[in-house]
């Protein structure tokens, strides 16, 4: 029980040492560590992440700074350069990130859900009689008018809207029963 006391009030009394060191680093040299960051990342938010990870890397490697081999400040100096270096390395090793615009064209789905929409189309469409689907097709998948459907047809104009009504009206009984987001697509692809 007293070496479980013991070792408690030692880890408390390193704690605090540890945190009176970093303070006093941070109160001595975090100007000139912060002033010298910001020169060398040009932006004051990066530049106090830098700093924090320096003082970290002080927290953690205590005895780098009390062997006598050159000055704090030069460490510490020396561990923020070095920190900088790795960040513009990380950086530089990643491919750069485009931003959408409008003169870029989106990534590409994948297609396997038009393929299987199509396919719900086409079958659709092949339930439907061939004068309803003879309409479609030109309307919805040949871009024609109405006028220019009823002559490709050879058939009256007033015809040619009736038959893409019912045939269209045929297609959302058909997709009643379906799933909601099936029905709503291969509808869509029959309208446009």
């Amino acid at each position: 029980m007293a070496a479980a006391l013991w070792s408690r009030t030692r880890k408390k009394q390193q704690r605090t040492s540890d945190e009176a060191l970093i303070r006093a680093l941070y109160e001595e040299h975090g100007r000139a560590l912060l002033a010298y960051a910001q020169r060398l990342t040009g932006d004051h938010s990066a530049a106090e992440d830098v700093v924090q990870e320096t003082l970290i890397r002080a927290w953690t490697h205590p005895d780098a700074l009390v062997n006598g081999k050159g000055s704090v400040r030069g460490w510490l100096l020396t561990v923020a350069r070095n920190i900088v270096t790795d960040r513009y390395r990380a950086k530089a090793a990643r491919p750069t990130e485009v931003a959408e615009s409008a003169a870029t064209t989106p990534v590409a789905q994948d297609h396997a859900d038009a393929v299987v929409n199509s396919m719900l189309v086409m079958e659709a469409l092949d339930q439907l009689s061939p004068d309803h689907r003879d309409v479609l097709r030109e309307i919805y998948f040949q871009g024609r008018s109405v006028a220019e459907a009823a002559k490709s047809l050879g058939i009256p104009p007033g015809t040619v809207k009736s038959r893409s009504h019912y045939a269209l009206k045929a297609l959302r009984e058909m997709y009643r029963d379906k799933p909601t987001t099936a029905k709503l697509v291969a509808l869509k692809e029959v309208a446009v």
